[in-house]
């Protein structure tokens, strides 16, 4: 199966992290070619070589790893990109985009980028009712950003409410939606 569209999945510290490797293994078998990049917390909750094995693709992690060639890797990785998915999303990684800061590849990648970007919020539910939280989200939606989720559900915390990440179908769903 030839593989033509280029899925980034931004993978950021969360517990839903964990969610990552279906996410990876069900675009994968409709056709897609996805490459991870994963935030330093993100590596907390799963593993590089995890995802690397499902997308048949380095998982990038570092954004001064030392190369064998000469490549400015956002720019390249922002470049190669279809579509820009981002689950979970954390609120700190909502508020860093809201804010156009970049202080690592993922967020530097997405703010090189032209491809759609879709976030996949997860998070505690006072975090993401959190003025600051929902003032950021609309701030993204504003400029172009797409959001599936959260839904309600069992949460970290041991409670329910409305932070849960999406079901993964559903992301993939609207991430296939989506890609250009």
């Amino acid at each position: 199966m030839k593989k033509n569209k280029k899925i980034i999945l931004g993978v950021t510290g969360s517990i839903a992290a964990f969610k990552a490797a279906d996410i990876v293994s069900l675009l994968s078998q409709q056709g897609c070619d996805v490459t991870v990049i994963m935030t330093k917390e993100a590596e907390h909750f799963i593993t590089p070589l995890t995802l690397q094995m499902l997308s048949s693709n380095k998982a990038y992690r570092d954004m001064f790893e030392v190369t064998d060639g000469w490549d400015v890797e956002h720019v390249s990785l922002a470049d190669s990109a279809s579509l820009i998915l981002i689950a979970p999303a954390t609120a700190n990684v909502i508020a860093k985009l809201a804010c156009g800061l970049c202080d690592d590849l993922l967020t530097c990648t997405v703010l090189a980028a032209r491809a759609p970007v879709l976030l996949a919020p997860a998070m505690n539910d006072a975090m993401y009712q959190h003025k600051a939280t929902q003032a950021n989200i609309e701030r993204l939606k504003k400029i172009g950003y797409h959001f599936i989720g959260p839904v309600k559900g069992r949460l970290a915390c041991g409670k329910a409410g409305l932070g849960r990440m999406s079901d993964v179908e559903d992301i993939v769903s609207a991430s296939l939606k989506l890609v250009r």
